[in-house]
Order: C-alpha cells, then sequence, then structure tokens
C-alpha cells in the first residue's frame, strides 16, 4: 500500500508515521498500530507490525503506524508505558481527523509492549471500538485490567513464552464476553515465517465486524 509519512502532535511532541487512506468515496474505519518495545529496538519499521497493517488493509481501513517517543525521528524519550499510552491516544485522534477517514469504529492496534499499551489507552478511550492486542507480555499487562467494555482480540503463538496461552487464556475470561483469544500454531513471540498466518487470523476474527 501507498503509505505516506506524516507528523502529529502528542503533547509538546513531535511524532513521525505512515498513515495510508483508501480511495474511495465512503470514509474508512481508522485503525492505529502500535509497535514493540522501544527499549529492545522496537519500531514501526517491524514485520509483525506490518502483518496488522496487511489485515487491515484487506478489511478496508485507513491505517497510521509511528513511532513512539523518542524512537526513529520522533522526539522525546520513552516514557514508561504511560506516555506511549498519550502517544497512541493522539495518534487515533491525528488518523479519524483525516479526511477520507471516519471518526466512528476506531481500532487500535500493538504488537508486544504495543499490544500492552493499546489495550490499556484502547479500553479508557471512547473514540476506540475495538482493541487488537498480539503477542500480549501478560506479565507486562497490568492487573488493574478489568472487563473489557467493547471487543477485544487477542492473538498469539502456541510457542510464545512471553505469551503464554494458559495467561492469555485466564486474561481473556476475564476481560469478558467481549474478548476473543485467536491462537496460531507454530508460531512463538516474533512470527518470523508466520506473517501470513497472523494476517488471515485478524482477518477471519474482524470480517464480520
Amino acid at each position: 500500500m501507498n503509505e505516506r509519512h506524516v507528523t502529529f502532535r502528542s503533547g509538546d511532541l513531535t511524532l513521525e508515521g505512515l498513515i495510508y487512506v483508501p480511495a474511495g468515496n465512503a470514509a474508512a474505519p481508522a485503525a492505529v498500530v502500535c509497535h514493540p518495545h522501544p527499549a529492545y529496538g522496537g519500531s514501526m519499521d517491524n514485520n509483525v507490525v506490518e502483518a496488522i497493517l496487511d489485515a487491515m488493509w484487506q478489511l478496508g481501513y485507513a491505517t497510521l503506524r509511528f513511532n513512539f517517543r523518542g524512537v526513529g525521528a520522533s522526539e522525546g524519550a520513552y516514557g514508561g508505558g504511560e506516555g506511549e499510552g498519550d502517544d497512541a491516544a493522539a495518534a487515533v485522534g491525528f488518523l479519524t481527523r483525516q479526511s477520507g477517514v471516519s471518526a466512528a469504529g476506531a481500532v487500535l492496534a500493538g504488537y508486544s509492549f504495543g499490544a500492552m499499551v493499546a489495550l490499556v489507552t484502547g479500553l479508557r478511550m471512547a473514540e476506540v471500538a475495538r482493541v487488537v492486542a498480539v503477542a500480549l507480555p501478560v506479565s507486562m499487562t497490568p492487573s488493574a485490567v478489568a472487563a473489557a467494555p467493547k471487543p477485544v482480540l487477542l492473538v498469539s503463538g502456541d510457542r510464545d513464552s512471553y505469551s503464554p496461552v494458559a495467561g492469555l487464556r485466564s486474561l481473556t475470561k476475564g476481560l469478558g464476553k467481549s474478548a476473543r483469544l485467536e491462537i496460531v500454531p507454530g508460531a512463538d513471540h516474533f512470527f518470523g515465517g508466520f506473517e501470513a498466518a497472523l494476517s488471515g487470523a485478524i482477518v477471519a476474527a474482524l470480517g464480520g465486524r
């Protein structure tokens, strides 16, 4: 897809991202994708981020991937998760204000650390209709996360030691009936060689919206 480089504000900081808005007469729903942990080399240029984007493009979404504060050309420094939540919220606001993008039905998605940010931030944002959390690190997820008032899709590989299936099943149960867990057989935390399977699982789960 033909993404273009953009910048937007998160508080006093300027962040960079890549945006795609499909051509057409109808306003497309929005999907923002958050990348893995900045302290471990995470950025928007990531195979799993791209697999999530591919799924959202297949479903007709406008998308924005972006670098958290302190990553790439984004200003600032690592914010301990809270600052990155502010960045994710700012990204949703920026994308849904674009021409050709609907303000309703937004998805906030993320991978690994980005999945935790997406879950915590997305559940509290009225503008976000659905959360997609890929390879959510169970140990990093705040215990305060309670029953979800909106649909949550959790996707993980069955060989992911950071996101063990048993822990994810327990979390899914705690999130309630609006949560759904999809497991990609054979995939570990990094989904190397399983990118298409990941995209397919997301498309299949969200196809009915």
